[in-house]
């Protein structure tokens, strides 16, 4: 690891904020941790990957959805409600790519609420600023353990 950001509070803090604030609405954990291994995906970050991945997996969700969000849209196991966070994902995560079309917009916002929508965005904003944060500074995989998980039973 080049830096270890992990304990400098005036980098991480602001970035808990923020999670915090995205997860203290009606949003779905589970759904949150798909949006998080799918930016992590596109951005090309093991160690966030690994974490989300591990996260998701202790609290329920099944390695099989895991396994197929990098190819959701052929995947039949989402629902309507996941596949519009993960569209939304993607659109922000990529977003020099193109800007977010309206009709994406107008597609999200029949299935959020204007709160739980931007409540996403914080999510998606947070987990490419983490993103950035762990591929920068290399930070380590192989060794993340979900918290309440027994260190000797991690896979």
């Amino acid at each position: 690891m080049r830096f270890d950001y992990h304990h400098q509070a005036e980098i991480t803090g602001p970035l808990r904020e923020l999670s915090r604030a995205a997860g203290a609405g009606t949003l779905e954990t589970s759904l949150l941790e798909l949006v998080k291994v799918r930016a992590s995906q596109l951005n090309g970050c093991a160690h966030c990957l690994e974490m989300h991945v591990k996260e998701a997996r202790a609290k329920g969700e099944s390695d099989d959805r895991l396994h197929l969000v990098a190819v959701w849209p052929e995947a039949p196991v989402f629902t309507e409600r996941e596949q519009a966070a993960l569209m939304w994902c993607e659109e922000l995560t990529m977003i020099a790519e193109s800007e977010v079309p309206d009709s994406l917009y107008a597609r999200v916002r029949k299935i959020f609420s204007e709160e739980e929508l931007w409540r996403l965005t914080l999510a998606i904003i947070a987990i490419n600023s983490y993103n950035r944060l762990a591929i920068a500074f290399r930070s380590p995989v192989g060794d993340y353990v979900a918290r309440g998980t027994n260190r000797s039973s991690a896979p």
